[in-house]
């Protein structure tokens, strides 16, 4: 029997069909108008856009344009670059217009789709941004839909890296600007810490639209961007740090990699404690003292950097230094590096130069930076899977388009294998059979590492491929695009957002460029183009014959996203494919979310050597496992999210403070206003409410008028005065205050005063900012912990975050207020060397996504119910309430003989043992570590 939902989908469809059957109407009239529009000269046909921006400005909607805008779009795309869209593209750039997602399948253009919501939403002249994963998309695409976007007298910019600030201001202004995520986030981190105005970039924000909107708001939205600038050189450290992890063994540490955590066994610990006493590197004995958090720090960076992370696979060597391999992409992310020292310790463990730690001074995560964009919208061919998502956080839904030709691809069943080298067997003799018979195959993999050693298989049975990872993607465009020719082999390391077409035969236009570059003879050029089509022609039909693309996966993804883009590559327009996915017991995914019994069952089965089993139980197997990793990074994500809507509210106050000063003339009023605010402090300080005049404390107060307001006034005097408050002291500190800062502006005179007043009030608040930063980072960090006491992280850093902010706030007021009362300017000095300068030198990274941060502790244990302290992480405050580590406490079995999931007895009978003292049961350890936490 149907149940309601399924019989109420049948009879009205489902909300997706709904919606879509709702459009319908605007796509007949778009097309009513299209021998309308076919008749317009190309002048008339370029004069609808100043007739648009017209009707805008007498009072038309975007809405009411959009049948005509779209209508012209088309017949200009037509004319200009030779595409027409289809109607399902039309349905496609009215998501985009109504602020969704449009779910569109590879090959289906969304690259032209985009141009119909860029267009009509440019017309009021307040700027659209298109965003792509890389910097190639980003060109392509600006210089490809340039073409069209020029034609109907709009401009185009492009931000890529490595463009001047003038150029990038240019680009900005432009009706329409492509860029990549993180460009543009970093764009807008930079401009907040300009000294000028007229030196920021971007302008306010109107509508973006995403390209691969899963990959940039989903899966790159796990960590922040972040701008920090160098500290002090700690190379040394790092170096010797490095040595001592190097000596320890497996049995001195335990690593999770589910949640890439690792930390040190009590051996290790010990092991470690007696390496640094040697080098003389630890402040007390135990490594785990305060005098010891920095090392503590290093050493836990350290350990992480050996154990965790895998050279070819998280990073490669390349030049010298260690780069990071962006783990969605597969590609070199050049100048960007892991916080908080990692990447000094990777650094130190492969011997290349240290370069120095840094600081943050600017970060925002990807949530926060596109819910500033009051429209907002994005394509792929991949979001249904975290509709709830886009929901949630962005506010977007999800509508999926269907294909303008039907899907022809046959997707197999997985094949599955025991080991690895028994599914590389099969990969490669598959290849062989394929590549016997003209089909063209694409290898996806998951890392470098796996397509190498798939590219050494190949190479040992000489089949000739192309290897498209990390260290050759500057050349991937033109392996991609020609990655459906004759019996082509390509390994390519995620094609997650590669953003080029794989079309059978090859890639025409790709070769006639390749070919005809250095030629200048016009006929020549056409004979060359003439004979390259015919040839893609006849190599299509061939590929077609063969039976289209072969997607062969060596392992599923973490996310079911990216086996799904991977798989989209084949069948585009209705063209022919097969895709199959091959995975073994050895894969990373299975080996650490799969199912801990999997291989004795398949022993018990019976399967052979080289036997693959193809079982709707594994394929069930695996959806788990991708849904339990997918399940963890989007609680990454929305812890992430929630944690930095706390800074994110900070942040808005101290922009919008930056902006307004730097807009003002002077800040006269502002700083006469935080003198005030500092002189009630003081006071207030030294003289409580409704205390009596003996409990004053009128040295503290006179010492703080002194240092603070910089007046020599005798305090004491006035509060010796019959019938004196503290409101009459104050009126009198505010007046002799203003009456030293009138002083000052006509002895320096008063523009040149109001300009040094603008300065320093700027520069003391990006000081502020930055200290204030690196507190909320320790902050953090700190609060995680209080897990293990019941206590919910996010409320206690919004509550102690808060504090600071408020901290940070008076303390910049007093430190204002005290520069600028006691500054004293030789009569020669430069007003130069008091303007603000914006930091030169920077570093910008994206890093890697962690678990641990802000997070709960992985154990699943209540702290009042003992039968569930097996679960405590053994480096986790036990839950006791000692203060100690878990392991130290009631989780240490050797020393105290009794099970972890018993609390000890209450009373103690080793009263008055110090804690450095040897333990009186004779174990050998410190007190502290044994019995010492009865």
């Amino acid at each position: 029997m149907l149940g309601l939902s399924t019989l109420a989908k049948k009879i009205f469809g489902s909300s997706n069909d709904r919606y879509l059957n709702k459009l319908k109407p605007k796509v007949e009239a778009i097309n009513a108008l299209e021998s309308e529009m076919e008749a317009l000269s190309d002048d008339a046909l370029k004069a609808k856009t100043t007739e648009f921006r017209e009707r805008l400005e007498a009072g038309a909607t975007t809405d009411d344009l959009l049948v005509e805008a779209f209508a012209v779009v088309r017949e200009a795309s037509k004319r200009v670059l030779g595409l027409r869209h289809y109607d399902v593209q039309l349905i496609g750039g009215m998501v985009l217009h109504d602020n969704s997602i449009a779910e569109m399948k590879t090959g289906e253009g969304k690259t032209l789709v985009a141009t119909l919501a860029a267009y009509l939403n440019a017309l009021p002249g307040k700027g659209v941004h298109v965003v792509t994963v890389n910097d190639y998309l980003a060109e392509r695409d600006a210089t490809w839909m340039g073409k069209l976007y020029g034609f109907l007298g709009l401009s185009t910019g492009i931000i890529v890296p490595g463009r001047y600030d003038a150029d990038r201001r240019e680009a900005y202004a432009c009706d329409i600007t492509y860029g990549t995520n993180n460009e543009l986030g970093f764009d807008y981190l930079r401009d907040n810490m300009k000294a000028h105005k007229d030196e920021m970039v971007q302008r306010a924000f109107h509508f973006a639209i995403v390209d691969e909107v899963d990959s940039i708001l989903v899966d790159e939205a796990r960590t922040p961007l972040i701008i920090s600038g160098p500290t002090e050189d700690k190379s040394d450290l790092y170096i010797s740090i490095n040595k001592v992890i190097a000596q320890l063994s497996e049995e001195d540490y335990e690593k999770d990699e589910k949640s890439k955590h690792v930390s040190l066994t009590e051996e290790g610990t010990e092991k470690v404690e007696g390496i640094l006493k040697e080098q003389g590197l630890l402040a007390s004995d135990d490594l785990y003292d305060y005098e010891n958090t920095q090392i503590v720090h290093h050493v836990d960076q350290a350990l992480k950097a050996r154990t965790m992370f895998e050279r070819d696979t998280d990073y490669i060597v390349n030049g010298g230094k260690v780069v990071i391999i962006d783990e969605f992409t597969g590609r070199m992310m050049e100048g960007r590096r892991y916080s908080g020292g990692l990447h000094q310790a990777l650094e130190a463990k492969e011997g290349v130069e240290i370069q120095p730690e840094n600081q943050t001074l600017a970060s925002i995560t990807f949530q926060n930076y596109f819910r500033m964009y009051p429209k907002l919208s994005g394509m792929t061919g991949t979001a249904s899977t975290e509709a709830e998502e886009f929901g949630d956080i962005y506010g977007l839904g999800v509508v999926e388009i269907p294909t303008n030709v039907p899907v022809q691809r046959v997707d197999e069943h997985d094949e599955f294998y025991r080991t690895a080298k028994e599914k590389f067997d099969a990969i490669v003799k598959d290849i062989v059979e394929a590549q016997e018979k003209g089909q063209p195959v694409l290898v996806g993999t998951v890392s470098i590492e796996k397509s190498e050693v798939l590219a050494a298989f190949l190479k040992e049975k000489k089949i000739k491929h192309q290897v498209l990872n990390a260290r050759f993607h500057e050349q991937e465009a033109q392996i991609v695009a020609q990655a459906g020719r004759l019996s082509a082999v390509t390994i390519a390391t995620n094609m997650a957002g590669r953003g080029t077409d794989i079309q059978l035969g090859g890639n025409a236009e790709m070769r006639i460029e390749e070919e005809t570059a250095s030629i200048e003879d016009e006929a020549k050029i056409k004979e060359i183009s003439d004979r390259i089509k015919a040839e893609v022609a006849e190599e299509k039909k061939k590929v077609i014959e063969a039976g289209g693309l072969y997607i062969m996966a060596t392992e599923r993804h973490e996310s079911r996203r990216i086996d799904n883009q991977l798989r989209g590559r084949s069948g585009r327009q209705g063209d022919p494919g097969r895709s199959k996915f091959y995975l073994s017991l050895q894969d990373d995914l299975m080996r650490i979310f799969g199912p801990e019994r999997m291989d004795s069952m398949l022993v018990r089965l019976g399967i052979e050597e080289g036997e693959a089993i193809i079982h709707p139980w594994i394929n069930k197997a695996i959806e788990k496992a991708q849904q339990k990793v997918e399940a963890r990074n989007y609680d990454i994500r929305k812890n992430l999210v929630k944690f930095d809507d706390v800074m994110n509210d900070q942040r808005r106050v101290i922009y919008e403070q930056r902006r307004e000063i730097m807009d003002a003339e002077d800040v006269q009023e502002t700083i006469k206003d935080m003198r005030a605010d500092v002189v009630h402090h003081i006071v207030e300080k030294a003289i409580p409410p409704k205390s009596y005049p003996e409990q004053w404390d009128i040295a503290g107060l006179q010492e703080d008028v002194h240092n603070v307001l910089g007046l020599d006034v005798d305090v004491k005097a006035w509060a010796d005065e019959e019938g004196v408050d503290d409101a009459a002291i104050i009126e009198r500190l505010e007046n002799a205050a203003d009456r030293h800062m009138a002083a000052k502006a006509t002895k320096y005179g008063a523009e040149f005063w109001r300009g040094i007043e603008k300065s320093l009030l700027l520069q003391v608040v990006d000081q502020e900012w930055k200290d204030h930063l690196q507190n909320l980072d320790h902050l953090r960090q700190g609060v995680s912990l209080r897990a293990y006491g019941q206590r919910d992280p996010l409320n206690e850093y919004k509550t102690e975050a808060f504090g600071l902010f408020e901290a940070m706030l008076y303390h910049m007021r007093e430190h204002v207020t005290q520069l600028l009362g006691r500054i004293e300017l030789a009569p020669q000095v430069d007003p130069a060397q008091f303007e603000p300068k914006s930091p030169s030198i920077v570093q910008e990274s994206h890093p890697e996504p962690d678990a641990a941060i802000g997070g709960a502790p992985s154990g699943r244990f209540d702290a009042n119910d003992t039968s569930t302290w097996g679960e405590v992480p053994r480096n986790a405050p036990c839950p006791c309430g000692s203060g100690e580590k878990f392991k130290h406490c009631h989780g240490d079995v050797r020393s105290t003989g009794m099970p972890v999931s018993a609390p000890q007895p209450a009373n103690n009978p080793f009263q008055g043992i110090g804690r450095n003292d040897a333990c009186p049961c004779g174990s050998g350890k410190k007190f502290k570590h044994c019995h010492g936490q009865i």
